[in-house]
């Protein structure tokens, strides 16, 4: 599931890359890793171990942003009879990391990868997450590869997954690849990731799953000022999420069908009308995108769903880019439900996929995924998960939500410090806004959402009309103290 996502370029010594190392430092990220896991991953790179099945004769390709050098996941996909295979290699994290090792136990205390918008913080050495373990092109990789054949409609009707080798042949980008599909110029096992991945959308769609299309943020340094800008997603961004999801859900079926695992859950905040679970703790928050519509001017009537709001949406308009952004507050409620002995949790479902569902696919960044692959590959061979797993697994949620919780506190940072940037030069201007949020227990603060630039931050004033427009004055803007304050124009 997506996350906030910002980029910022410029110097280091630029004002605002030099506010987001001084909140790494303040945070206690450890960009560095101990000398013993620097030379255990220096070792085990040069010693994975390697499966036998060998599937490197398949052209395989993976699909990044043409920076990446991470890369979780390889594809091949193909025609079966009238449907389709697909074929998804996941870097195989367990072959170059022994339980218990001091590279596994940093990658405990890790957890995440953490985004910056400048940076990324890795779970593991770049040895292994950029080097070794990940799916480079023109590389033999151990990697844990799922085969999941789909009929015509794209309906999952058969699982397998198995340790293999495996060579990616090409590390494609989505631009380039959309410009192939389009154009009619793209090879079939490419061609067909429009086709599947149209295929799933129509799946999500009936079963009432959502997939935010979240445009990711660009802050520009322009004439010793900032300038807000959106990169669009392409559809091919979503056909290739599709991809993962599928997998991730195909993990969840076998973990919940073997009688052990780890599910990545969410409980349902809307109703079917798109109203309010009334029960949910997470109305609030619900209330608050309606706010946050209403002064992004996106109409959105209460008889319309969420999910239906969220499929006409287009990410290239910034208001709605802005809004798509916002929506990501609803995944904030997700966790990690362990489960094992046949004893099944009383909630199984991720509501913004609409059905079981777990983390699989980015074992480089993310550990839970290791875990999650153990278990599906033992479900598969009729075995018991290995005794390490076992051992780990029932610490395995409140490791991810601490991990989860850091990353949740850099990202609102983050976004406090980088929109501090974008209005320093404004201090004293009024904007257009709307209150979407008041502190039950101070009445006079609460948050705006500005119409024109799009970015929210904290409002004071008597009264703070919740839900209404209003004018406000920016009264501070510094990044280096990462918060900005309107007052009541």
């Amino acid at each position: 599931m997506p996350r906030r996502k910002i980029r910022v370029t410029g110097a280091p010594e630029a004002p605002l890359r030099a506010a987001l190392a001084a909140l790494r430092a303040e945070l206690g990220v450890a960009e560095d890793f101990p000398p013993e896991v620097r030379a255990e991953a220096e070792r085990t790179a040069k010693t994975p171990a390697l499966p036998s099945y060998d599937v490197t004769d398949l052209p395989f390709f993976t699909l990044d942003p043409p920076a990446s050098t991470d890369l979780d996941q390889a594809t091949h996909l193909s025609r079966q009879g009238t449907g389709y295979r697909v074929r998804y290699a996941i870097a195989d994290v367990a072959a170059f990391v022994a339980p218990g090792r001091a590279l596994d136990a940093e990658a405990h205390r890790r957890v995440n990868t953490l985004y910056f918008p400048d940076e990324k913080i890795p779970l593991h050495p770049t040895v292994l997450s950029e080097g070794a373990a990940s799916l480079l092109p023109d590389q033999v990789r151990p990697s844990v590869l799922w085969t999941i054949d789909l009929d015509a409609d794209g309906r999952t009707v058969a699982v397998d997954v198995r340790r293999a080798l495996v060579r990616s042949r090409a590390k494609l980008d989505y631009a380039s690849v959309q410009k192939h599909i389009d154009t009619g110029t793209a090879e079939e096992p490419i061609a067909l990731l429009k086709e599947i991945g149209e295929a799933r959308e129509r799946q999500e769609a009936e079963r009432g799953g959502i997939s935010l299309n979240v445009p990711e943020q660009e802050i520009t340094e322009q004439d010793h000022t900032y300038v807000l800008g959106y990169r669009t997603p392409l559809p091919a961004d979503g056909w290739n999420a599709q991809l993962s999801l599928l997998t991730g859900m195909a993990a969840a079926d076998l973990m919940l069908a073997h009688g052990t695992g780890v599910l990545r859950t969410l409980p349902a905040a809307l109703d079917d009308g798109g109203a309010p679970a009334r029960a949910n703790s997470r109305v609030g928050e619900v209330a608050r995108l309606r706010r946050t519509a209403t002064a992004l001017r996106i109409d959105w009537p209460h008889h319309v769903s969420y999910a239906a709001l969220i499929r006409s949406l287009d990410p290239g308009d910034p208001r709605h880019a802005a809004f798509l952004q916002e929506c990501t507050t609803l995944l904030r409620g997700a966790g990690y439900t362990v489960f094992r002995d046949g004893v099944l949790p009383a909630t199984t479902t991720h509501a913004a996929v609409a059905a079981p569902y777990t983390h699989c696919t980015a074992p480089l960044r993310r550990l839970a995924d290791r875990y999650a692959a153990e278990i599906c590959l033992a479900a598969v061979a009729g075995q018991a998960p290995p005794d390490w797993v076992l051992a780990a697994l029932d610490a395995l949620p409140r490791q991810m939500a601490e991990g989860s919780r850091i990353a949740g506190t850099v990202e609102r940072e983050c976004v406090d410090i980088v929109e501090a940037a974008l209005l320093k030069d404004r201090i004293g201007d009024v904007f257009d806004g709307c209150v979407v949020a008041v502190d039950e227990h101070r009445p006079t603060v609460g948050t705006v959402q500005l119409i024109s630039p799009a970015v929210i931050g904290r409002v004071e004033g008597d009264p703070l009309p919740l839900g209404e427009r209003l004018r406000v004055r920016l009264t501070r803007a510094d990044p280096g103290t990462s918060k900005i304050l309107f007052t009541v124009a």
